[in-house]
C-alpha cells in the first residue's frame, strides 16, 4: 500500500486566478443626510479596516442629452436620479467579490464622461456610503451591517455649504437655494 505524497502541491485558493476574492466581504451600507459626515465616516472605517470606499456618486444619471442650464435645475436629492438598477447589479458582484466597471461623473457637467470607467475590485471589507445607500430595497440584503449617521440640520448645512463652495465651485447663495429647495425636503421625505 502506497503512502500519500506529502510533497503534493496544494491547489491555489478559490479565485485566485480568476480575480475574484477566495471569500465574499463583509458589506457595510452608510448613509446620512448631505452633509451628515458620512463620507468622513466611510472613509476612515476603510482606511482602518483595509477596506474598499464606494460612494453612490458615479451613479448619477447622465444628464448629457440636456442643455446644461437644465441640467442645473435638477433634483439630485430624489432617489430617482440615480440609475439604481447598475447601482444594485455592481454592488451585488462587488458583494460576491467580483471587480467592476463604475462609470465617472463629473459634477461641474452633470454628466458622465463619456466611455470612461474605472475599475473596482472589492476588498475585505467593502464600505458603500452615500445618502441613498440604504433607501433601494435590493441593496439592503447585501449589507451586514447598515450605519445611518444622524447629524443635526445646521451642522449638516454648514458641512454641505464648505464642500461645495470649496469642492464644487458653487456659490453660497446657490447653495442655500438648493438646500432649502431640494436638499433638506428630500432628507426629509427619502433619507430620515
Amino acid at each position: 500500500m502506497s503512502q500519500p505524497d506529502s510533497r503534493s502541491v496544494a491547489s491555489p485558493p478559490l479565485g485566485e486566478h480568476s480575480g475574484q476574492l477566495p471569500f465574499p466581504p463583509v458589506v457595510l451600507g452608510i448613509a446620512g443626510c448631505s452633509g451628515s459626515g458620512k463620507t468622513t465616516l466611510a472613509c476612515e472605517l476603510a482606511r482602518a479596516l483595509n477596506g474598499i470606499h464606494f460612494h453612490l456618486d458615479s451613479y448619477y444619471r447622465d444628464l448629457s442629452h440636456l442643455p446644461l442650464a437644465e441640467r442645473a435645475t435638477k433634483n439630485f436629492d430624489d432617489p430617482a436620479i440615480i440609475e439604481s438598477p447598475l447601482l444594485a447589479t455592481h454592488i451585488a458582484a462587488l458583494a460576491r467579490g467580483e471587480a467592476i466597471e463604475r462609470p465617472l461623473y463629473d459634477f461641474a457637467t452633470f454628466c458622465r464622461i463619456p466611455g470612461q470607467t474605472e475599475t473596482v475590485r472589492s476588498g475585505r471589507f467593502l464600505i458603500v456610503e452615500g445618502i441613498f445607500s440604504l433607501y433601494y430595497p435590493e441593496l439592503l440584503p447585501l449589507y451586514h451591517l447598515r450605519v445611518f449617521v444622524d447629524t443635526p440640520d445646521e451642522l449638516c448645512f454648514e458641512r454641505r455649504l464648505k464642500r461645495d463652495i470649496e469642492q464644487r465651485g458653487r456659490t453660497p447663495e446657490s447653495v442655500r437655494r438648493q438646500y432649502e429647495a431640494t436638499v433638506r425636503p428630500a432628507c426629509l421625505a427619502f433619507i430620515r
